[in-house]
């Protein structure tokens, strides 16, 4: 079988890149006759470019935004939360579980997203959503579902998955990737990027729009 990945190799990564990101992940789900697109959104910008998109389709969202409390407010807006659910789509605040290991005492999580982020930001945000989407019961196990993520802002990332919970992490499976950035970005282990202070200090965002 041969398959193409898309690389993206101009432009801020994720801010520039959405629309295509999105295109490539609606056609991807039709052309697999799948019914759930998971998706990470900080702001609700993606989450409203997303369901645009999707109109009429018959493919839903699962929408993970941030969980509160993880910065000083909440940046996606409640009204966004109705509107698309009125829609048939979901809206997920769940524990952020590559951002536990200050709660549980253990490095296993910020390691675990280390070694994501070798990828890209983006595959790291999409493995971390399936697994708090699965966690919600908003997937089943074993339902094949594409992931979408970025770097920063907006969408750069989408995969096909395999979902699993997050305490059965040996069965969620990464099948395919469909688009990333050539560019990565990580950081230290303990360190924060400068946009992730000033989510955390004044409202900034981590991961998408």
């Amino acid at each position: 079988m041969e398959k193409k990945i898309v690389y993206f190799e101009v432009g801020e990564p994720g801010h520039q890149n959405t629309e295509e990101t999105l295109r490539l992940a609606v056609e991807e789900a039709g052309r697999r006759g799948l019914n759930k697109i998971v998706l990470a959104s900080t702001t609700g910008e993606t989450a409203r470019l997303a369901a645009a998109r999707l109109a009429g389709t018959g493919v839903k969202l699962v929408v993970v935004p941030h969980q509160y409390g993880f910065t000083q407010r909440q940046r996606f807006p409640q009204d966004l939360v109705s509107e698309l659910e009125q829609q048939g789509h979901r809206v997920h605040f769940g524990t952020m579980l590559f951002h536990t290991e200050g709660f549980y005492g253990s490095g296993a999580p910020e390691t675990m997203a280390l070694v994501l982020r070798t990828i890209c930001q983006g595959m790291k945000v999409c493995v971390e959503i399936v697994l708090m989407a699965a966690d919600a019961g908003l997937l089943a196990k074993g339902e094949e579902v594409i992931a979408v993520a970025g770097t920063h802002r907006g969408a750069d990332t989408a995969v096909v998955a395999i979902a699993s919970t997050s305490t059965a992490l040996h069965d969620l499976h990464i099948t395919e990737i469909l688009c990333k950035p050539l560019q990565t970005k990580s950081w230290r282990r303990g360190a924060l990027p400068s946009h992730y202070k000033r989510g955390r200090a004044g409202d900034g965002i981590e991961d998408s729009d």
